[in-house]
């Protein structure tokens, strides 16, 4: 029995009013149940069994809402792409003239059946998804989440540029800035791996607030200037979308033009799981391309300042890091100067003239033997960061680097999941 032929359904619905729109239900779905476009993230009935598992990761709690349904009057994704806020429930009168019966039974026994269904299909493919961790590191310091925002007393956060850099080469047209906002006497505590959303300033065409855009941070805990209550971002200009089509970015451009001393409205932080481990052992394995690099050069930095001052020995660093070509990788200049006892670091390049393109999963089969031990070492963690369409690669990869190993993939990836060593965070 399908989900279709059943009268009455539970559908699943995603609040627009507070969802960030950070993708973590949409890579996180086993069902690929949750799409979006540049305005909402929706669910599809048709493909969604209830299972829950976007639930806890969602920063926002805009993924936890649902609607008694008769199965004919189902809100399609297209009807939910339109929504600037979620649908009253539907009115008794209305409600039975489509033919429902609010009833508990069909919605569970319709959730068991499809989930059947969908399971058999879903193990058909290799889903990536499915191996990230949904839990910290056991060592992780303990992360403040949703101080400012829709759901907290205080809506918003006032913070003051007091930096924004250019870090990637001047003359391409791949325009990332590393910007700092500082935000005064208002505590703002967050951890490297976390994130904070931005609110621009102004309506879209159809006259409506824009949405909060979410930026991964790219300072340590201490702050970007040590000792001061500040955070910083990388933010690529957005000036294409993912077909290649001209388009101007509202957030991304709006955060790029920023001049030292304007103000900008944040929301956040966010992010409970994708945080570093603290304990002296620890090994940090992290996989990124582009802007995935923010939470990376938190990581980096945060082990740095506490080698330099004596407080932390052990815990290798390796670093894949991905772009179009060198001119386009952010950060590349520091990055050269960090000391090689320190990290192992390896870039891959997708679109330098003459050679062979090169992904960050290759350059990881480059060091399969290294990584293989650091599949096995209880005390190393993997952490993933940038466009979705890496994600599945990179899985793929750390799968075969096990497997030539002489390792059981099933055993090692239900283990870095369950023990918190592997985090996927992608858009």
């Amino acid at each position: 029995m399908e989900q279709a032929h059943v009268a009455v359904i539970k559908q699943h619905l995603i609040d627009p009013e507070i969802c960030i729109r950070c993708n973590t239900c949409e890579s996180i779905c086993p069902q690929k149940a949750i799409t979006h476009d540049d305005n909402n993230y929706v669910v599809d009935a048709d493909l969604c069994n209830l299972c829950m598992a976007c639930i806890s990761p969602c920063p926002t709690g805009s993924i936890d809402n649902w609607r008694q349904m008769p199965r004919v009057r189902a809100y399609t994704p297209a009807e939910q792409l339109t929504w600037e806020s979620l649908p009253a429930e539907l009115p008794p009168e209305e409600f039975a003239q489509a033919g429902g019966v609010a009833e508990a039974e069909p919605v569970a026994a319709a959730a068991t059946m499809v989930a059947t269904a969908a399971t058999a299909e879903a193990d058909a493919a290799f889903n990536s998804a499915q191996y990230g961790a949904q839990v910290p590191p056991w060592s992780a310091a303990h992360p403040y989440t949703n101080l400012y925002g829709p759901k907290a007393a205080e809506k918003t956060i006032t913070a003051t540029v007091t930096g924004n850099v250019r870090v990637t080469e001047v003359g391409t047209d791949y325009d990332t800035h590393h910007i700092v906002l500082d935000f005064g006497q208002v505590p703002f505590p967050c951890l490297e791996g976390q994130s904070i959303a931005i609110i621009p300033p102004g309506v879209d065409e159809k006259g409506r607030a824009h949405h909060a855009r979410q930026y991964s941070i790219a300072s340590p805990r201490n702050g970007e200037r040590p000792g001061y209550n500040n955070v910083s971002l990388t933010i690529k200009r957005v000036l294409e979308d993912h077909q290649g089509q001209p388009v101007r970015g509202v957030a991304s451009n709006y955060m790029c033009d920023l001049k030292v001393g304007d103000t900008v409205q944040v929301i956040g932080p966010f992010g409970s799981s994708f945080l570093m481990p603290n304990h002296p052992r620890s090994h940090i394995v992290m996989i990124c391309t582009g802007t995935g690099s923010a939470p990376m050069r938190a990581m980096t930095e945060w082990r740095r300042r506490q080698r330099a001052s004596g407080k932390f020995e052990g815990g290798r660093l390796m670093l894949f890091f991905g772009a179009r070509t060198q001119q386009e990788l952010p950060y590349f200049g520091p990055l050269q100067s960090l000391p090689k006892d320190f990290i192992d670091t390896h870039f891959a390049y997708s679109r330098t003239p003459g050679q062979p393109r090169k992904y960050v999963q290759d350059a990881m089969r480059e060091q399969a033997a290294d990584l293989a031990k650091m599949l096995t070492d209880p005390n190393a963690y993997f952490y993933v960061c940038g466009l979705k369409a890496m994600e599945e690669g990179v899985v793929l990869a750390l799968k075969d680097i096990a497997q030539q190993a002489g390792l059981n993939w099933d055993t090692v990836g239900a283990a870095l999941k369950r023990d918190g060593r592997l985090h996927l965070e992608t858009y």
